[in-house]
């Protein structure tokens, strides 16, 4: 994959948050959503890709725009590569409406076939920064990870800073860790953005646990794969549909690795909307706005966080 192309993906998340940025706290998830999904899709005209949505949005606010099987880019009739799409344009939408922390835009792109292609269904989820790579099973029970990731880091369990949704159905895992000992810190949505956080020093988070979206998870291994973490994962089906797919994938029991669920020659760019542990939000000024943004690439192993000046009546908005 071109690095020029790595760069470019950036503008399309700098659309979504930007769009969805002037709706942040007005109470209504779905016209953020909406607001960027739409930029989304104007943005990925001007890329010189022939794209697939592999996971993408599943609430259709957009004539289904970017549904799984939608195609993306300017070259898509004119023999550009063809590559996969994964896509949240808004992660946390909820954090949006409500003006709350960690919203961003999530785009990853790689090779046809790189993907895992998960069922839009849960998955329960282990991630953690370079320095702890290949200390984590998520076979096992969660002080027994807790144990080999501060021994891998070289802290006491004391020290460790564990991301968690904050939902009911962790409340077993909460208090797992509070018996360890370890600190927590619980977030309202956005394990993408917790994820990604274990592989950023300054964000203070050293490992993501618990049960989130499994698409959400397909993104955030695009981003931990590529800063040189780890992740693993594994689907839990919510009806029959799901069964089935997970069944045909593997089944209940498979662990997935993070090169299993991202492959080769991944790309990942994420923007933030709301401030939040991993990125700043949108700040507008008159006539326009200032953006922060990660880039990520597999192939050379770069992390590049890009604070973008966006003037609005000298160049286009996508909102």
């Amino acid at each position: 994959m071109e690095r020029n192309l790595a760069l470019e993906v950036v503008r399309v998340t700098e659309a979504a948050a930007l769009a969805s940025a002037r709706l942040m706290g007005r109470g209504d998830a779905d016209a953020c959503d909406s607001a960027a999904i739409g930029a989304v899709r104007k943005a990925f005209a001007s890329v010189e890709i022939a794209g697939e949505v592999v996971i993408g949005e599943s609430r259709g606010l957009v004539d289904g725009a970017l549904s799984v099987g939608a195609t993306l880019g300017e070259g898509v009739e004119n023999g550009a590569p063809r590559m996969d799409v994964v896509i949240d344009a808004l992660e946390g939408r909820r954090l949006c409406a409500t003006g709350l922390p960690n919203a961003i835009s999530v785009v990853a792109l790689a090779p046809a076939g790189q993907f895992l292609r998960a069922p839009a269904t849960y998955m329960e989820k282990i991630a953690v920064g370079p320095r702890a790579r290949g200390a984590i099973d998520l076979s096992l029970p969660p002080i027994d990870n807790l144990r080999r990731i501060a021994d891998a880091k070289g802290v006491y369990i004391d020290d460790l800073t564990v991301c968690i949704l904050d939902r009911p159905r962790h409340e077993e895992l909460v208090e797992q860790i509070r018996r360890a000992g370890a600190r927590m810190r619980l977030i309202q949505d956005g394990d993408v953005a917790g994820a990604v956080a274990t592989c950023t020093p300054h964000s203070g988070i050293d490992v993501l646990m618990g049960i989130g979206g499994a698409q959400e998870g397909i993104a955030a291994a695009a981003a931990v794969r590529c800063a040189g973490g780890d992740l693993q994962g594994r689907l839990l089906p919510h009806d029959e549909v799901t069964r089935a797919e997970t069944d045909a994938l593997g089944g209940l029991d498979r662990i997935y690795r993070v090169e299993e669920l991202a492959g080769d020659n991944v790309v990942f760019a994420a923007t933030g909307v709301t401030t939040g542990d991993l990125l700043r939000g949108v700040r507008f000024r008159a006539r326009g706005a200032s953006t922060h943004s990660v880039v990520m690439r597999l192939a050379s192993g770069t992390v590049r966080f890009i604070e973008t000046e966006h003037t609005f009546d000298r160049e286009p908005f996508y909102g």
